[in-house]
Formats: C-alpha cells, structure tokens, sequence
C-alpha cells in the first residue's frame, strides 16, 4: 500500500469525465473513418485488432465501474485478471482478442461510443476514489480506470493515425490522467501482484523519484526491493523529473525513446543521484507492445 490518502479532486473528476467523451469520440471516428482496417497500426495488430483491443477495455469496465461485482461482459476472461503480471499482460491480451472476436470498424467504434456513455451514466454519482478490482489484484479507483481508458484511446490512437493519414494529438491535461487518477490511484490502494516478475531479484536499493507537472499532482515515488510506493514530496529525493504528460506516457509506453523525450525538451532528469533513473523505470514499468515502425520513425512524429 501507498502513504497517499486516496481522493479525487472535484476538479479532476470532472476533467477525467470530459476526456474519456471526448477523447472515445476522436478514436471512435478515427477508427470508423479508417481506409484499410487490415493495416498494421503495430507489430503484431492491425487498425481493426487495435480498435478491439481499446474496447475490450471499454466492454470491462463498463461492469467494473460499477464497482459492485458485475461479471465482466466477455465469456471467459472473468479468471484470466487475477492471475495478471507485467510478465503476462501480453498473454492476458491476446486471450481478450481471442474472447472478443468483433472486427469490423464501423461496428468497434459504434460499441465503443455505447460502452462509455454507459460508463458515465453509472459513474454520474460515484465516488471517484472507490478502489475496484484490476488486473493481477491491484486495485484502481474509478478515477483511475476513466484515466487509464482515456490513455489506452490515446495511444493506440496515435498507433493508428499513420495508417489513417491523419496526425493525432494529445492533449497533456487529458494525458495527465494517467499519472494522476491512474498510476498514483493504484499505487496508493495496491499493486497486488502486478508488478511481480518471477525468476528475478529485485535490488535493496532505495530509490526516490520526485515527478513535476504543471498538469499533475506533485508526488515522489519510491522504489525498493521490486515494490513501488507513492507520497507527497518530501526531503532526499534522489532523481527530480520534470515532464510533459504526453511525452511521458509516450514514452513510457515505447513510443518514443527517452533522448529523443530529452532533446525535444519534454522530459528532464536531475538530482542528488539522477543515474538511478533507469533503475527505477525498470521497476515502474508499464505493458508495452512491440512496434512496426521503430524508434526512429516514432521519434519523427
């Protein structure tokens, strides 16, 4: 567990509820408007696999926000989300689009503007800081899971437009969700076994990372022995970073590389030990897919 006090600003609920409209008709009319849906918008998926990706998603938390048990909407994948590492997620990926075998884009982007005005109308008088069940017995607040979806449209949004011949943007206030609602959520109400990574010894090393935004809530987070915790900023901190939202999750999601986040002005590392910043991030680490067009291409964009 964190040593955060798990709330929503009013504020915060109110621009997570506005991002995931928003940002699920953008991705709705982009995936619908796409030429070829058999492009390759990654490595492994096309512009249809990738939009269904983004709306298993949607489909699943249109029973977790709920927050009272629902089973999730997809037969059989209810027991494939406890068991979830960071080590398994591209297993527990593939066995979704196995379950959900819609393809059709105009279909995908229809379902996905359902599932999200379903999720607002049953979150219009929830508490946004109730912490629900996620993957690998981590668990998020609701907040957490509009933030999460939020992003989740925003980067395979920005996977897709190359094959759309549309550029894509990323608003930082709507991709600042992610670090705020999401990350700092789970953090403070438990990973579970997330983040685990069988076979491996995670070092002793005591890392703290203090991270500001201009968009996001001040906070340090500390890892140790392969565990992450999250609180308010305080006295020896090792690593400083001072980051654009989007640029974050870009990168931390793969998309782009950390020196091209650094030239470009958009990230940037100091501190007492600023070194142990890799150190960290390999603790921190988020799901990544592998990607046709490379760094180098990304970077470009």
């Amino acid at each position: 567990m964190g040593d955060r006090d798990v709330t929503v600003p009013r504020d915060r609920w109110a621009v997570a509820r506005t991002a995931l409209k928003e940002t699920g008709d953008r991705f709705a009319a982009l995936v619908a408007g796409a030429p070829d849906p058999g492009a390759m918008a990654t490595k492994e998926w096309t512009v249809a696999e990738t939009a269904a990706h983004v709306v298993v998603i949607s489909r699943m938390y249109t029973s977790l926000a709920r927050a009272d048990g629902t089973p999730l909407p997809i037969d059989g994948l209810g027991p494939a989300v406890a068991p979830v590492t960071i080590e398994t997620v591209g297993l527990f990926n593939d066995v979704s689009l196995e379950r959900f075998t819609e393809r059709d884009p105009k279909v995908l982007a229809a379902r996905l503007r359902d599932d999200i005005a379903e999720i607002l109308r049953i979150t219009a008088d929830a508490d946004p800081a109730t912490p629900v069940p996620w993957l690998g017995g981590s668990l998020v607040p609701i907040g957490g899971l509009f933030a999460h979806l939020v992003n989740e449209m925003l980067l395979h949004g920005w996977d897709i437009a190359p094959a759309a011949g549309v550029r894509w943007a990323i608003p930082p206030r709507h991709a600042a969700l992610f670090f705020d609602l999401f990350l700092l959520g789970m953090l403070a109400n438990g990973t579970g076994g997330l983040l685990e990574r069988p076979g491996t010894t995670p070092s002793p090393r005591r890392i703290t990372v203090r991270f500001h935004s201009r968009y996001t809530t001040p906070a340090r987070l500390v890892a140790q022995a392969g565990k992450v915790t999250a609180g308010p900023p305080g006295p020896g901190t090792d690593v400083h970073v001072a980051f654009d939202p989007a640029a974050l999750n870009l990168m931390l999601f793969g998309r782009i590389s950390q020196p091209r986040a650094v030239l470009t002005g958009r990230l940037a590392a100091w501190g007492r030990r600023p070194w142990l910043l890799p150190e960290f991030l390999r603790t921190v680490r988020v799901p990544t897919i592998p990607y046709a067009r490379g760094s180098a291409a990304t970077d470009s964009r």
